[in-house]
């Protein structure tokens, strides 16, 4: 017989109550007014979106990564892994209590990403860390990768989305170098979304990582090469 759930961390949040529940040593979920944002056990595409979105970029110099979302760090630890000892990766996260769960009771299972030398967390919107970085003359990011629950969808707003819409997929361009990839992880497939990526400049590619069962979608989007008209 599984063994219960129990929270062992919580706290008030403007969106609702968010808990850490735990069963056993390593199983672990994180919920937010009784709905699962995470789950410890069940995390093939998250690996695979912080996995893939890094090796693309992991033979540049020095590469910068972004970062949206840090959960229980295993998309952030998937990311590490991939990247060299002179990346530098900026973890933007809403919820400070996220990240304490990340260095206390979650650390084992991603071997204390957060505290892994190249990594700067910064408790922010990720939104307001894109339109610093879309700036001109702003330090660019080689490759962003947004890990939220909620990712883009029928529903999604075309224009306004703060991370989906077309405004904002206009700032995530700016916001990256030349080449830059932009990595999104969604629960299904969404036509709008794919349309507003190329529209963009974006080339894309769709993946269901794993097999069987509940699989969810990972987009991994590179910014497209500007051609400059030859001067006459």
């Amino acid at each position: 017989m599984a063994q219960p759930w129990q929270t062992i961390e919580k706290a008030d949040t403007p969106d609702g109550v968010l808990e850490l529940r735990q069963r056993g040593e390593r199983d672990f979920l994180i919920v937010i007014n009784n709905r699962v944002l995470m789950n410890s056990s069940a995390n093939r595409s998250e690996l695979f979106l912080g996995e893939e979105a890094a090796k693309t970029v992991a033979t540049r110099p020095r590469p910068r990564v972004l970062v949206g979302g840090l959960g229980m760090g295993l998309t952030l630890r998937a990311a590490l892994d991939a990247l060299p000892q002179s990346a530098e990766v900026v973890v933007a996260e809403l919820n400070p209590v996220v990240v304490q769960w990340c260095r206390g009771p979650l650390a084992d299972l991603t071997s204390a990403a957060v505290q892994d030398r190249r990594v700067t967390v910064v408790i922010d919107d990720v939104t307001a860390v894109l339109s610093r970085a879309a700036q001109p003359g702003a330090r660019k990011f080689d490759a962003i990768i947004i890990d939220l629950y909620e990712g883009p969808h029928a529903k999604t707003d075309g224009v306004n989305d703060p991370f989906y819409g077309s405004r904002a997929l206009k700032k995530t361009v700016d916001a990256l170098s030349p080449q830059g990839i932009f990595a999104v992880w969604g629960e299904n497939s969404d036509a709008g979304f794919e349309k507003r990526l190329a529209a963009a400049g974006f080339s894309f590619d769709r993946q269901r990582p794993g097999r069987g069962g509940l699989r969810h979608v990972v987009y991994l989007a590179q910014k497209k090469i500007i051609k400059q008209p030859l001067q006459g």
